[in-house]
């Protein structure tokens, strides 16, 4: 059986709909799971949406709606964002589920088992944007008043509560982050919650009675669980916990992908519950950026948020996909805007890769009525190509194992480039008249070349990509085959013709409207 895979974005909180960043990780996520199956992983990839919480009961309150039909509603919006997005997940977790409230109150009862929860009175600041309690000395002074460490108002918070025992694990947490340095990545953030966690850790309060839109406290009347209790156990509920079935192979999980303002509830509350309940811990969290809008942090004020599907609709889903995953380097910020976009696809995808698969192919539809030409007459210039092509594909495939997204692709564009220089050079539209059997070798060689880039690629342009290798009828797209040398001769033996192509990476024009 395959090796398995199991890589998770953060649920996103669906008080309000999905904007860039969460397609971000999305498509940061999907690649990743793209390409872990491509190298023949057994990959269950998840995402979902995290429906409870004081936040989701304001909102639904303030618009006069039941708040759990609003939960339901607004999470159809994020599932619609992944399905437009071509996002390959393998399961949505909805947090309202009775499977996932099954999970969590196991969890709790570990937890509670083990001596780590106590009931007690919390007296403190909470964010309600956040749902995150904070000390006084993390506070900042903001113009109203009081604000979290990310700038969002705080509230004094009373009430009767279950205490986690988070400072028994204070310890323990410290040892896990020296012995497992890649737990947290990257090193900024590693860095970031080791300052934390050494700065002394409090018990947490996981326990609500001000609301009751949540996991109900088993055998506690009137409490439900805090939301990131909840919302952490999805990774586990997601694969049938507590059940011991099928499912619960993938655990623990390869990758936690999620954004940086969240990173604390991953890598120190999330490995302390586990760590509490005997569960094995994930193998490592992985906290991105944010995505800006002209250098800018996107809000409403600004009127620079942008429905994802907007942008999609605008430039294409394979185009804003690679734009995204291309332009920011991954574990950094990022800006995006409408000119960008249009730049970076033109130049890379339409008219470095692009033109060179419709140059070519069209070329052989055209002139040998489609036929895959023989080998012709080889040239020195051929071996160097494809040797070139060879190392552009191997360097993507390191750097997506070691999650440097953009410098996979900008190692991947090498071997695009090499092949229009080739293409330049050898001039197969001249060779047609003055040496036709060094044509063929030149077309054959490029064809080779274009197959191993559109698969090295699929999981960054999965249709476009795709589109391609299914011109030339490539129909095994896994990492062994981009190393396969003998597919191009097996194709043109078995007499395989390219019909005229049409173009899959067109040029971009700027929107009459711009939405970005």
């Amino acid at each position: 059986m395959a090796d398995p895979f199991y890589i998770t974005t953060a649920i996103s909180y669906p008080n309000g709909r999905p904007h860039i960043g969460h397609a971000y990780e999305a498509i940061a996520a999907d690649a990743i799971a793209r390409f872990q199956r491509q190298a023949g992983r057994d990959v269950r990839f998840q995402t979902g949406t995290d429906e409870h919480g004081l936040k989701m009961v304001q909102t639904a309150r303030a618009l006069n709606r039941d708040v759990a039909e609003y939960a339901a509603e607004m999470s159809s919006h994020f599932k619609q964002m992944c399905d437009t997005l071509a996002i390959s997940y393998d399961n949505f977790i909805q947090t309202t589920t009775p499977s996932h409230h099954r999970a969590s109150q196991a969890l709790w009862e570990k937890m509670e088992k083990n001596g780590d929860l106590y009931l007690s009175r919390y007296e403190g600041w909470y964010s309600v944007r956040d749902e995150a309690f904070y000390d006084e000395k993390e506070l900042v002074d903001g113009a109203n008043g009081k604000l979290s460490p990310q700038g969002t108002p705080v509230e004094w918070t009373a009430e009767e509560t279950w205490f986690f025992r988070l400072s028994k694990y204070q310890q323990p947490l410290l040892d896990l982050y020296a012995t497992n340095p890649d737990f947290i990545r990257p090193d900024s953030r590693r860095n970031e919650v080791i300052r934390f966690v050494e700065g002394g850790l409090n018990d947490l309060s996981v326990s609500r009675t001000s609301f009751d839109w949540g996991v109900p406290v088993p055998g506690s009347d009137g409490h439900v669980m805090y939301v990131w209790v909840d919302a952490l156990t999805n990774y586990l509920s997601g694969l049938g916990f507590p059940d011991d079935g099928d499912g619960m192979r993938y655990w623990p999980a390869d990758l936690h992908l999620i954004g940086k303002d969240i990173i604390r509830f991953h890598t120190v509350y999330w490995p302390a519950f586990l760590l509490s309940a005997g569960i094995k811990l994930p193998k490592q969290v992985f906290g991105h950026g944010f995505l800006l809008h002209r250098g800018e942090k996107m809000s409403k004020s600004l009127g620079n948020v942008v429905d994802p599907g907007d942008l999609a609709q605008a430039f294409g889903v394979d185009a804003l996909r690679y734009f995204l995953l291309r332009e920011v380097s991954f574990g950094q910020d990022g800006s995006y805007s409408a000119e960008a976009i249009v730049t970076r696809i033109n130049a890379e995808l339409a008219n470095a890769f692009g033109n060179l698969a419709q140059r070519t192919l069209s070329f052989i539809a055209k002139n040998l009525d489609g036929a895959l030409p023989d080998l012709g007459r080889p040239d020195e210039a051929d071996g160097i190509l494809i040797e070139e092509v060879v190392v552009a594909c191997a360097a993507l495939k390191a750097a997506f194992n070691d999650l440097m997204l953009s410098q996979g692709i900008e190692a991947w564009l090498r071997g695009v480039y090499a092949c229009n220089q080739y293409i330049d050079a050898q001039a197969p539209w001249a060779l047609r008249k003055t040496d036709p059997d060094r044509m063929k070798a030149v077309l054959g060689t490029l064809v080779r070349a274009i197959r191993m880039l559109a698969i090295t690629i699929l999981p960054v342009v999965p249709e476009g990509a795709g589109r391609i290798l299914d011109q030339i009828s490539a129909d095994t797209r896994d990492h062994a085959a981009v190393d396969d040398d003998e597919w191009y001769e097996r194709q043109r033996r078995s007499g395989v013709r390219l019909t005229t192509p049409m173009p899959v990476f067109p040029r971009l024009e700027m929107p009459v409207e711009v939405v970005a």
